[in-house]
């Protein structure tokens, strides 16, 4: 069964990419929309989608101290929050040797903690009201360990890893929570919104050179199509069970396939060594 009633919609990173596909999709299907953009400049650009129902409010999702309130705000001034999805996010590319724990930090910022930090704002309206859905977009590598971003794939991972126990914690209380994991799609996530760490250990060029390389080639040029997937973020809304994890694109599910068969193998083949540290 499914619902297509009304709903307001909380993106983030609203302003380009996903979330903006996101936006326009919840709207053009008759819902509301508040996203968050990093600048003043970005409101007039997102208010006029849909005048009315699109209001844009200026949120840094690494401004820790900020969200409760803006969140608060915007309860009271626009509406309750019936979905949140949690879209803000970059990229980082480099070996974890060459990568700095500055850069690490940053990534968990933006990616992780910052989510987190807008779910914990959220949650006590949809937990009060008993309703609510709660849609973090991770990402393939979030699954798969993927060679060249370690760091980036260490805050989609533990976001998944939260994802899957919010689902568990928020269900008493008809919460539900989807982690939705695309693979490669035609966004700038390898391109504006990707920061690379210099090259500066030598055995590192033949894994990494020929990845960075075709990663760049292809920016533009991937598979997966954004609007797309904002169809599929609406049908798993309308879902009156929707699930917790959901794969989008065809080489998401092969490299999760692979890994699933992969993890299996390996489980059977050092069973007995993990059953022998039982009392």
């Amino acid at each position: 069964m499914s619902s297509t009633a009304s709903k307001r919609f909380l993106i983030t990173g609203a302003g380009s990419g996903f979330g903006l596909a996101f936006a326009k999709a919840a709207l053009d299907a008759g819902h509301s929309a508040i996203g968050t953009v990093r600048k003043q400049e970005g409101i007039a650009a997102f208010d006029s989608l849909a005048p009315g129902r699109a209001a844009a409010i200026v949120l840094d999702v690494t401004d820790f101290d900020a969200i409760e309130k803006k969140i608060a705000d915007a309860e009271e001034t626009i509406g309750p929050i019936d979905v949140l999805i949690n879209n803000a996010g970059y990229g980082h590319e480099g070996a974890m040797e060459e990568s700095s724990l500055e850069e690490m930090r940053h990534q968990l910022d933006v990616n992780l903690f910052g989510a987190v930090a807008v779910i914990k704002a959220v949650l006590p309206f949809m937990r009060k009201r008993r309703s609510g859905h709660i849609i973090n977009i991770t990402s393939m590598a979030g699954l798969v360990g993927l060679p060249g971003i370690s760091y980036y794939a260490a805050s989609k991972f533990a976001l998944e890893g939260i994802s899957e126990v919010l689902a568990k914690e928020l269900g008493p209380f008809n919460v539900k929570v989807t982690a939705v994991a695309p693979g490669s799609f035609r966004t700038d996530w390898a391109g504006r919104s990707m920061i690379r760490s210099n090259r500066s250990i030598a055995d590192y060029d033949a894994v990494l050179d020929p990845i960075r390389k075709a990663r760049l080639d292809k920016s533009g040029r991937q598979p997966g199509d954004p609007q797309k997937a904002a169809r599929a973020l609406l049908e798993i809304v309308a879902s009156n069970d929707p699930p917790v994890h959901l794969l989008l694109g065809n080489d998401a599910l092969q490299l999760v396939r692979a890994k699933i068969r992969s993890l299996e193998e390996e489980v059977e083949r050092w069973e007995a060594l993990s059953l022998s540290t039982d009392f």
